[in-house]
């Protein structure tokens, strides 16, 4: 209980918050951009068999504008979770920074879900090509059109669901950091 004394004497910080929460999001955009740019590369068969894009012409440009798209509503949401979450764990006392750190370590930890999500499916996909075009959707026969096709779907659903899971520890990393910081600031005030 005393841990918590010094960040009581602070004062409440939302602009920090509101900042974070718009950092969020734009993260999110940045990351969906940046994945679907290389993903529109790799496979753009992909996005008109799942889009139905037929007729676009530079599906490349328009797989980085869903991605940017995609991940400002998936960036929302996560910002939300995120934004209130911290705000209970810090009384809306932390600074903008400390905010954005953990919010940069959550981005690393959804890009990496994402090039694990690729690398699973296509995992997949070559232990058991007939499985993977029975289970999912317009998968090419060829063998390598398949395997670049799952790389998409997998990194994905990796994004997606990494970056979930990447808030939800991202904020228990940060509520240790936060507890840290209090019970350091604490010692400091007990030893003037």
């Amino acid at each position: 209980m005393e841990a918590t004394v010094p960040e009581a004497r602070q004062e409440p910080r939302p602009l920090a918050l509101a900042g974070a929460a718009l950092s969020g999001i734009l993260a999110s955009g940045f990351l969906g951009g940046t994945t679907n740019a290389i993903n529109g590369w790799v496979s753009p068969g992909y996005f008109v068999t799942i889009l139905h894009w037929r007729g676009v012409q530079d599906v490349w440009r328009a797989s980085i504008a869903q991605g940017i798209f995609e991940g400002l509503l998936f960036g929302v949401l996560f910002s939300v979770v995120f934004t209130v979450a911290t705000g209970i764990i810090t009384g809306a006392r932390c600074s903008f920074w400390f905010a954005l750190k953990h919010w940069l370590g959550i981005l690393g930890g959804a890009y990496v879900c994402w090039a694990l999500g690729g690398l699973a499916a296509m995992g997949l996909a070559t232990l058991s090509p007939e499985f993977y075009r029975r289970a999912f959707i317009g998968v090419p026969e060829e063998f390598g059109p398949m395997l670049r096709y799952a790389w998409v779907g997998g990194s994905i659903c990796g994004a997606e669901l990494g970056g979930l899971v990447s808030v939800v520890v991202g904020l228990l990393i940060l509520r240790a950091n936060w507890r840290r910081q209090a019970a350091g600031q604490g010692s400091l005030h007990a030893a003037r």
